[in-house]
């Protein structure tokens, strides 16, 4: 894969395809999870005239590893690192899980400037439940704050149990294959400074057109979040897809990707139909 380099030197990777004419759909995929799990949405974009990029950052995929000093400021910076290397502008800009919190850390940095729309795939704004936002993760709460994600991601036992996914879960297997699953210091600092992060405020000042998606058996928060988050947003939409996890793209990526093309198409459509 390609690589850029942060400001830091630290290095990313990205893969990209599809018309280099087209609009560029740039990928950010979930907590520790490679570019490669939207394999998924790679070739209906590419039908649809986008010119596709799946980013690395650090910690992710290909892309190097630093042992600690990754908070989500530094992962929004390396979002700038990426946009100003390629020149991209009037990008859309995908996140899932915590990509979705990597994009409202860019925008709180650098402004939409370069973006023309945000996909936001189940992932809440505001992790942590209090009386204003009911739409956190499920059993965080003040009491728990600096202990819920002291050892890694905790099992809420809500959604449906993955064995029970059937060929949700194969796609699940394979999009996320050689995703490691012990967690580094660094990487808890990452989660912790992610779980207490608000970005309401950021949403609310976005003026480009988002679109949240949630899974209505995501085993992370209520799906109420999305309509919740679109509320928020001057140019807000929300998206709930059935039978589905908290990995929207992957364990539904028919539904997904329909809904997904569906909103480009109307607020920001490929090279060729906006030719």
């Amino acid at each position: 894969m390609p690589s850029i380099h942060a400001d830091d030197g630290v290095r990313l990777e990205y893969a990209e395809s599809g018309d280099p004419s087209g609009r560029p759909v740039v990928l950010l995929a979930g907590f520790k999870a490679a570019a490669s799990s939207w394999l998924y949405q790679v070739p209906a974009l590419e039908r649809a005239g986008y010119r596709v990029l799946g980013v690395d950052l650090r910690g992710h995929g290909g892309a190097e590893r630093p042992a600690s000093g990754v908070d989500m400021a530094r992962r929004g910076g390396d979002v700038r690192a990426v946009l100003d290397h390629l020149d991209l502008r009037d990008a859309v800009l995908v996140g899932g899980s915590m990509g979705a919190s990597t994009i409202w850390s860019y925008l709180s940095q650098e402004g939409a400037d370069r973006v023309a729309a945000v996909v936001s795939v189940d992932q809440t704004p505001k992790m942590l439940n209090t009386a204003d936002w009911p739409h956190g993760f499920y059993g965080y709460t003040a009491q728990n704050l600096d202990t819920y994600f002291a050892a890694g991601i905790p099992d809420t036992g809500q959604g449906t149990p993955l064995l029970r996914r059937g060929a949700r879960l194969v796609r699940l297997l394979r999009a996320m294959k050689g995703a490691e699953r012990e967690f580094t210091p660094g990487e808890l600092a990452l989660l912790n400074d992610h779980a207490k992060a608000d970005w309401r405020p950021v949403i609310a000042a976005a003026e480009v057109p988002v679109l949240f998606v949630a899974g209505a058996e995501s085993e992370f928060w209520p799906s109420s979040h999305a309509a919740a988050s679109a509320a928020l947003a001057p140019r807000g939409e929300s998206a709930v897809i059935g039978r589905d996890g908290h990995a929207a793209n992957i364990e539904q990526p028919k539904a997904f990707n329909a809904g997904l093309l569906e909103f480009l198409a109307r607020v920001a459509p490929s090279g060729a139909a906006r030719g």
